[in-house]
């Protein structure tokens, strides 16, 4: 087998473990998990003081930088004889883990918006959730926590 089709091979094989692993958690305000599901939540009412665009980092889970090293490794290894070989594998897995990584953290990045709520209690909450559905200065919303701390602003 070529080493550009045993490249090609672990590149798909790779790239699936890093879609079917590599996904992050929603961040949305509609999503649930499933220990959330059919359990018990707080609601606090209040109006949005202020809504502000952030960026939510992509997730650092080592997949990314796993499916690099050796994506780098296995190009890099057809590289001389030797010595040459070695050391160029080395240097493909070091690059290739390297590349791998940022690329986990870029493709799972999203935009976020942290929004500012006063509480009807007077109480004042900043929450950052995905960007996935507007919210107004003004505008009446719910504040949801779960039983495990985390919040949510709904409509």
């Amino acid at each position: 087998m070529n080493s550009i089709r045993i490249v090609s091979l672990l590149s798909i094989a790779l790239l699936s473990v890093m879609l079917i692993s590599g996904c992050p958690a929603s961040l949305s305000g509609s999503a649930y998990n499933r220990s959330q599901a059919r359990s018990a939540q707080e609601v606090q009412l209040g109006y949005v003081e202020s809504v502000r665009d952030v960026q939510i980092e992509g997730t650092k889970s080592g997949i990314g930088t796993a499916a690099g090293a050796a994506l780098g490794g296995v190009a890099a290894h057809s590289v001389g004889d030797g010595t040459v070989r070695t050391l160029a594998t080395i240097g493909g897995v070091l690059l290739g883990g390297l590349a791998g990584a940022a690329t986990e953290e870029g493709v799972t990045r999203q935009p976020g918006l942290e929004i500012t709520v006063r509480l009807d209690s007077g109480r004042m909450l900043a929450i950052t959730q995905a960007a996935d559905e507007p919210f107004y200065p003004g505008e009446r919303v719910r504040i949801i926590t779960a039983y495990d701390g985390t919040m949510r602003v709904a409509h």
